[in-house]
């Protein structure tokens, strides 16, 4: 047998002698590529998919005194803190998106706007070390490991869902008021899910092969952090360097948050089907790679 030559079409090899990519393998990711059976896959393992994500929010908090209250205190300690350096320290504000001259008022917009990154950097940031971190459901079970980056996902939901409380009580406080609009969050949090699952699936695996991925994926989460319009406002941004912040879903989901939490804003469909398409597209991309690339997972770990 002829051996993999890393950049043919017979196989990438990572380094690692077995190539990782094959025909036959590219042949599988186009059959992964279609919705449906992934679909049907993750509902198959619908209880398997709750209990792991109930045992990452219990987790958590496993052997501290105070148990799920921590949910709230760590919200409303760095809505604190937030506030105070980006506030107080750099005295930002929204004078053209709802908030005025108030600290509180731009303590509740902020805060909205880091809820909507939290529920994408979260599960991000512990992507690479996800398989790598279980490496008996690999090795010893049978185990679909494709539901654990769900799990996260669902997790991160979570404590995300009850920031938005605090946020959404901090706003009846300063703002006087609930927009409707706060039914439509569950939408606008809809594609950075899925873009945070595809990314996900996408790390998980190549961190198995590339135990570098982790502090990329780092030092990426803090560039796009600043990237995001969290703590300040579009308009700050020059005009000629705005429509590098258009191709950003985040930005374009963190201020369809904001607009539905804070200003009772519905948000522009189009820019909502555009962070939905882009969402979706990388979920299945990474969920293909992940199902060809995890045959692979038992030799590395």
């Amino acid at each position: 047998m002829s051996a993999a030559v890393p950049g043919r079409l017979s196989g990438t090899t990572l380094g690692l002698g077995e190539p990782i990519v094959t025909i036959d393998s590219c042949r599988q990711l186009l059959s992964y590529l279609l919705p449906g059976p992934g679909v049907a896959t993750l509902w198959q393992h619908r209880e398997l998919i709750v209990q792991f994500t109930k045992r990452e929010i219990q987790g958590r908090y496993k052997g501290s005194h105070l148990g799920f209250l921590w949910s709230f205190i760590t919200p409303v300690v760095m809505l604190l803190v937030y506030a105070f350096v980006f506030g107080v320290v750099f005295k930002a504000r929204w004078p053209h998106e709802g908030g005025g001259d108030s600290l509180a008022e731009f303590a509740v917009v902020m805060f909205a706007g880091q809820l909507a990154f939290q529920a994408f950097a979260e599960p991000v940031g512990r992507a690479a070390g996800l398989i790598v971190g279980v490496p008996n459901f690999v090795k010893k079970v049978v185990f679909p490991l494709q539901i654990l980056p769900v799990a996260v996902v669902g997790a991160a939901i979570y404590h995300v869902a009850i920031g938005m409380m605090i946020a959404l009580a901090g706003s009846v406080v300063v703002f006087h008021s609930i927009p409707w609009t706060v039914i439509l969050i569950p939408l606008s949090l809809l594609p950075i899910a899925m873009l945070a699952l595809g990314l996900m699936w996408f790390l998980a695996s190549l961190g198995v092969y590339l135990r570098d991925v982790g502090n990329v994926v780092s030092v990426c989460l803090q560039v796009l952090y600043f990237a995001t319009p969290i703590f300040y406002p579009v308009t700050a941004i020059p005009e000629d360097y705005r429509f590098i912040m258009n191709l950003n879903p985040l930005a374009t989901m963190v201020n369809l948050v904001r607009g539905h939490l804070i200003l009772g804003s519905v948000g522009d469909l189009a820019s909502w089907m555009f962070a939905f398409g882009a969402g979706f597209v990388v979920m299945q991309l990474g969920y293909a790679w992940f199902n060809v690339t995890r045959k692979g997972f038992a030799d590395v770990l």
